[in-house]
């Protein structure tokens, strides 16, 4: 992981995210240290996810109309999300490369990457 330099906050906060993969909000990951970490704010939790994310240490994972998760996978996958509780799985299926370059052909822009993300109903919510 190549950031600044070392913080304990910093390093709980990456490894919260690694050992949790419910694929974790700042709010989750701020709940799950604060009780052994009274000094930790959330502002703390947000900047270093920031950085985390923007090192790829960790991934973000935007979901529209939720706050953003983030994914200590980091190795290219995709993500579902329940429409009834929101639980994230990650996909791991062949990287759909084509659709790069099938969005650039038909629009004319430079496609650097993409993020799918599945709604789904988990296993749970449909039974």
């Amino acid at each position: 992981m190549a950031i600044r330099k070392y913080s304990r906050q910093r390093e709980l906060i990456y490894q919260t995210v690694i050992e949790n993969q419910v694929h974790p909000s700042a709010e989750f990951v701020y709940n799950y240290l604060k009780k052994d970490n009274p000094q930790l704010s959330l502002g703390t939790v947000y900047r270093n996810l920031q950085q985390l994310s923007e090192s790829g240490a960790i991934c973000r994972v935007s979901i529209p109309n939720q706050p953003d998760r983030f994914d200590g996978v980091t190795e290219p996958h995709y993500h579902a999300v329940c429409s009834k509780c929101g639980r994230v799985d990650d996909i791991f299926i062949d990287n759909m490369t084509d659709i790069d370059s099938l969005v650039a052909s038909k629009t004319g822009l430079n496609i650097i990457g993409h993020e799918i993300v599945f709604k789904t109903i988990c296993p749970l919510c449909k039974n």
